[in-house]
């Protein structure tokens, strides 16, 4: 059942002053008014992000907002996930890096918490997630596992590159690579070299819908960005563009053409778009400490900021740990990489729906 049809639940909470009711469509104009005053805000707590996650996975969304009176106090947008692998829960924002409680005053932020906690009870999910960037509730139990990586940006960034990723970027152009940029109209291209990667990294791949969606919802701030090798392409990455940042949530390239560089043409050509576009922060996104993809950022000058995962949970006494690096899903990864391309596509859309 599709659910851009399925009925709103209400959840009023006792607190002083404070509504918390589950968001319907006519709320939409409030919510995102509300969220344009926010300079805590992130370009994922936009209304519009709801119908990509209807139409991309079929998940019903569940909005939280609390009310002083007729005023918008507060928003918490909430994704309900069925998943076969980790049971119920509710993640603000699954598939992202961002999401959590934007409140205007502690009690705001707290009613909305205590919502989520009771929306999580009604739905039988184990735990509530929140994706913030700082610590938020001291009470309740938190991942730190994950950074981002942001670099500000400014004219002259070429000649502040580090020497060996300004020679790398010259290798790729001297191979013969080129990059360019664009909207929907790029997707046949950067989808395959997406879908490969994530088969070569044991990763279950999302279904090409994803991006369209994106695509379609924010045509102005989303692209792709393209890199090729005789009119082939090799690499490729989506931006998203929210006031001064330029992120890249997703990119990929195909390994077998490491030697020449791509990534290091691809991620050159986002920033000098980002540049001339007047942004002032490029976030690279979410990264390991440690791992490669955290060291290639920080080859750029990429500066790590510590993201805190925060839990309700419903039974259990630890957060849930859904990462790759848990030692349970080894043997399922390394088995994913060996599947043949077209399998891996076939079937991974349907998984990585029910994996936040």
């Amino acid at each position: 059942m599709s659910t851009e049809t399925a009925p709103e639940r209400d959840t009023a909470v006792a607190a002083p002053g404070l509504t918390t009711t589950v968001a319907g469509p006519g709320d939409a104009a409030a919510w995102d008014a509300f969220v344009r005053t926010r300079a805590d805000a992130c370009g994922y707590h936009e209304w519009a992000w709801r119908a990509v996650f209807e139409r991309a996975f079929g998940h019903e969304c569940v909005y939280l907002v609390a009310r002083a009176g007729a005023d918008v106090a507060g928003v918490l947008p909430l994704v309900f996930i069925r998943s076969p692998l980790f049971g119920r829960s509710l993640t603000s924002l699954p598939f992202l890096n961002y999401g959590g409680v934007l409140a205007a005053s502690p009690a705001a932020a707290r009613a909305l918490v205590e919502a989520a906690g009771a929306q999580a009870r009604e739905r039988r999910c184990g735990h509530v997630e929140l994706r913030h960037v700082a610590r938020r509730f001291d009470d309740l139990p938190c991942r730190a596992h994950k950074v981002t990586m942001t670099l500000p940006l400014a004219p002259g960034l070429w000649e502040r590159l580090d020497r060996k990723v300004r020679n790398q970027i010259r290798k790729a152009e001297k191979s013969g690579l080129t990059a360019a940029s664009g909207g929907a109209e790029l997707l046949d291209e950067f989808y395959p070299v997406f879908a490969r990667n994530m088969r070569d990294l044991g990763t279950p791949v999302y279904a090409p819908t994803l991006f369209a969606e994106v695509l379609r919802a924010f045509p102005d701030r989303a692209r792709l960005t393209i890199v090729r090798l005789k009119g082939q392409a090799i690499a490729g990455g989506l931006t998203f563009r929210t006031g001064g940042t330029v992120e890249v949530p997703w990119a990929s390239s195909i390994r077998d053409y490491n030697a020449l560089c791509p990534n290091h043409l691809l991620y050159w050509h986002i920033l000098e778009s980002a540049v001339a576009l007047g942004a002032t922060t490029m976030d690279f996104g979410r990264s390991t400490p440690g791992e490669g993809t955290f060291k290639f950022k920080q080859q750029w000058g990429a500066s790590p900021v510590e993201l805190h995962w925060e839990y309700v949970l419903n039974g259990g006494s630890e957060p849930p740990d859904q990462s790759p690096k848990n030692p349970k899903f080894r043997l399922a990864i390394a088995a994913w990489k060996r599947l043949p391309l077209w399998a891996a596509n076939a079937v991974g859309p349907h998984l990585v729906r029910g994996i936040p």
